[in-house]
């Protein structure tokens, strides 16, 4: 039997045991046991088995290039040990052109591969709604968050101002205590990010995505939950004394119940546009807005 052939009917046999291996997988096994899945069940967002599946992928292909890798290191160890009898160093390979543009092309091709399936998710979960159904501004500030739920007026537009989590002598958070962000299932969302003071980073861990936010440049993420439940969210970047406590729950609801939540907002009178309030930094670059200026020049 030609060569060719029995690598095929070799691999058909190992193709067969992977599928089947496979299918037996949990959802949690397929997605490399990252949170965000239960069995049975939606991912939490549209983006999130886009994620996993980057993060699975990378590791199968960098995982079968560490068993190549590591066994022709065991190889080259075994065939070319010095043996009994053996004095001096072996003979030296020189100039191997084949190998060389080997072990120069390979890895091109696996960085430049994987930068292409890393750079085409990205952009994919970078796209901004043209319209989305709900729009959202998330205020980061040491050490908390203020969520508000904007309108197009600010009759509409309503808010939550959260204060930083409060453990008890034994450490316990109290949950009820936390900033909570209210989402609407199955609705697209836009969630526009803006810190008061230093760099923090907007994560909701379930959700497989976190986004830095900075003072004086605003990013945003447009995504869809998909999944009713309760999730945890934190801010992901170094920022202070009690950046440990920066703590939010995320709540996915149905539209009604989000729509009632809405207006119990309005009527405790949470109103208007809460974006610029409580700014400590009254000096930005490029502006001379602080109390010593003003006094002087009157």
């Amino acid at each position: 039997m030609p060569p060719k052939r029995r690598l095929r009917w070799a691999a058909l046999p190992l193709g067969v045991v992977a599928a089947v291996v496979l299918a037996g997988c949990t959802t949690a096994e397929l997605n490399g046991y990252l949170p965000g899945f239960e069995e049975g069940a939606e991912a939490t967002t549209n983006q999130t088995e886009r994620v996993s599946s980057l993060w699975v992928n990378s590791w199968i292909v960098l995982l079968a290039v560490g068993i190549i890798t590591w066994a022709l290191m065991a190889w080259a160890a075994i065939a070319y040990r010095r043996r009994k009898g053996q004095t001096g160093l072996p003979v030296q390979m020189r100039y191997n052109m084949p190998i060389e543009i080997f072990y120069t092309i390979v890895p091109l091709m696996l960085v430049l591969g994987m930068f292409f399936f890393t750079a085409r998710d990205q952009a994919a979960i970078e796209t901004k709604w043209d319209d989305p159904d709900v729009e959202i501004t998330a205020i980061a500030k040491q050490w908390a968050w203020d969520f508000q739920y904007d309108a197009e007026s600010d009759d509409d537009t309503v808010w939550t101002m959260g204060i930083q989590a409060q453990p008890d002598a034994a450490g316990n958070i109290d949950q009820e205590q936390l900033p909570t962000l209210v989402l609407p299932v199955d609705q697209k969302v836009t969630i526009n990010l803006q810190s008061r003071d230093v760099i923090h980073s907007f994560w909701i861990i379930d959700f497989l995505y976190k986004k830095d936010m900075y003072i004086g440049k605003d990013n945003s993420w447009s995504f869809i939950p998909t999944r009713v439940g309760e999730y945890k969210g934190k801010c992901a970047e170094l920022c202070g004394e009690y950046h440990s406590m920066m703590l939010f729950n995320v709540k996915v609801v149905e539209q009604d119940e989000y729509d009632a939540y809405l207006n119990d907002l309005k009527d405790q009178g949470n109103t208007g546009d809460i974006t610029d309030a409580y700014d400590r930094l009254g000096n930005l670059p490029g502006t001379t807005g602080n109390n010593d200026s003003e006094e002087g020049e009157e």
